[in-house]
């Protein structure tokens, strides 16, 4: 479980340094943690759509989705609680960024790489859930 912490909050360090590097030269690190939330929720309720698109495609069940659907109200709330407690609630990943830019610099690099392949690997498989719920409902 320990390991599974770490890798979110290093999640959340590489986004949150790409967000810094990107917003440099507009100002710097205004809102910088907000912003990597806000990603770092997005990409989540990405994989739970695509997650849920699948399932629709393969059982052939065609559901008009809201937010007061449980099966949409809950997962989101869930996200929101785990990324409360994990970085608004608390400054722990400010420790674990520190950390992390003690690592050496190939480590940091070659985490980045497994980072972003996995960033695009989940808004690929957003657009392919789609693709396939789109090729279900033709049926």
């Amino acid at each position: 479980m320990k390991k599974i912490k770490k890798i979110y909050y290093y999640f959340f360090y590489k986004i949150y340094k790409s967000i810094i590097y990107t917003s440099e030269s507009l100002g710097g690190e205004f809102l910088t943690d907000f912003k990597t939330i806000v990603a770092l929720g997005a990409l989540e309720i990405w994989l739970l759509l695509s997650i849920g698109n699948y399932y629709s495609s393969i059982t052939g069940e065609n559901r008009e989705l809201s937010i007061q659907d449980p099966i949409v109200f809950f997962p989101l709330i869930l996200i929101f609680i785990l990324n409360y407690f994990s970085f608004i609630n608390t400054d722990v990943w400010k420790k674990y960024n520190e950390e992390f830019d003690k690592l050496p610099e190939a480590k940091n690099k070659r985490g980045g790489i497994i980072i972003w392949s996995i960033i695009i690997l989940i808004i690929v498989n957003l657009i392919f859930s789609f693709y396939c719920l789109s090729q279900q409902s033709r049926k």
